[in-house]
């Protein structure tokens, strides 16, 4: 029996451990891939070696039920192999063609659709939500939810321009990233203070600097040490709250969900980009957030009917310009769109490209 490997304190752990065998033999060796058919890859090695990846959807918070049926699909089907993307996706590998399509047979059969390659709308990245964060103003992985019972089809099938990348995130902060569409929530007041707790709960200092904007300082109140805000310099982020549960800044009423279009975190074909607002105050209706739903659908299918092949939203946006954008969608246009912050000029000129 062989020494166990002892841990590495830094680095990336060895991805080889859980790797299927055939592609590990295969490291660097890949000479083609194609895609047989929607949710489907096939890979070939420089010496024949052939193996094919079947993509599906999943819910990405798996309850142990949901685990064990498809740890069972991969050990049915896959060798026990499986691995997920950084979407969520599940990618099931086996080498003989025979069982691909037993596997979406199955797949399907359990709730999980096939898709996700190719051009389609792929599962749409998320942060944690009530689940787990402690600043959300929505439950990010619930509009998700939502969101992508009403793109099913999109997902299946292969007819986008481009890929579509969908984010979504529970805060302004905005750990969801970039995304050719990104739903984000948008608190609309600041933080009522509830000054009898401050004291017994709060770290002030850290919560003074945590604020981005420096619109928190300390305050006493009622003989009692607490924090105040400066209304004027206040975004409405929501940074206070994790740090200070007392500063409860999420609000039925006035946080709303903002859209925004045209991220983009890759520099192929064009650099990267900040998306932009496109739609702000729309109501924060769980559970199925239907307002929300059907702006993306409006926006979905009008790059879908005049975007030209491979081109991404920014793409498709930078070429037909913003009016014709509004025009198209048939989203309102209003003051709120137009960017006055001081510093967006050097932000929006960022790029990952050298400049000779």
């Amino acid at each position: 029996m062989s020494e166990l490997r002892r841990p590495i304190e830094s680095g990336v752990p060895d991805s080889k451990n859980f790797m299927h065998p055939m592609l590990v033999k295969n490291y660097g060796q890949w000479a083609w891939h194609d895609r047989p058919q929607p949710g489907v890859l096939r890979h070939v090695a420089k010496n024949g070696d052939t193996i094919y990846t079947v993509k599906a959807g999943s819910q990405r918070q798996l309850d142990v039920f949901a685990i064990r049926e498809i740890c069972d699909i991969a050990d049915e089907f896959c060798e026990g192999y499986i691995r997920f993307t950084v979407r969520s996706s599940m990618e099931f590998m086996t080498t003989d063609e025979t069982k691909v399509a037993p596997l979406i047979k199955r797949l399907e059969a359990a709730g999980y659709p096939v898709g996700g390659t190719g051009n389609s709308v792929g599962l749409i990245s998320h942060t944690q939500g009530w689940l787990h964060c402690d600043i959300p103003g929505t439950d990010a992985s619930g509009v998700v939810k939502a969101l992508m019972d009403e793109l099913f089809h999109e997902f299946k099938h292969e007819e986008m321009p481009n890929r579509v990348k969908i984010t979504t995130s529970c805060c302004q902060i905005n750990c969801g990233g970039q995304g050719d569409i990104a739903i984000n929530v948008q608190h609309t007041k600041p933080p009522v203070i509830n000054h009898d707790l401050v004291s017994m709960i709060c770290e002030r200092p850290t919560v003074v600097a945590r604020c981005p904007v420096a619109a928190i300082r300390p305050a006493v109140v009622n003989g009692k040490p607490t924090l105040e805000v400066d209304e004027k310099k206040c975004v409405c982020c929501g940074a206070c709250y994790p740090p200070c549960p007392p500063m409860q800044i999420n609000d039925p009423i006035n946080s709303k969900i903002a859209i925004w279009v045209g991220g983009k975190h890759s520099s192929t074909r064009s650099k990267p980009a900040f998306h932009k607002l496109v739609v702000a105050g729309l109501p924060n209706n769980a559970p199925r957030w239907p307002e929300v739903a059907e702006v993306v659908k409006q926006i979905l299918a009008a790059y879908k009917q005049d975007a030209r092949p491979w081109e991404r939203m920014n793409e498709w946006i930078g070429r037909i310009g913003w009016p014709r954008f509004f025009e198209m969608t048939g989203l309102p246009f209003t003051k709120y769109h137009i960017d006055n912050w001081r510093g967006g000029r050097s932000n929006l000129n960022a790029s990952t490209h050298l400049h000779f």
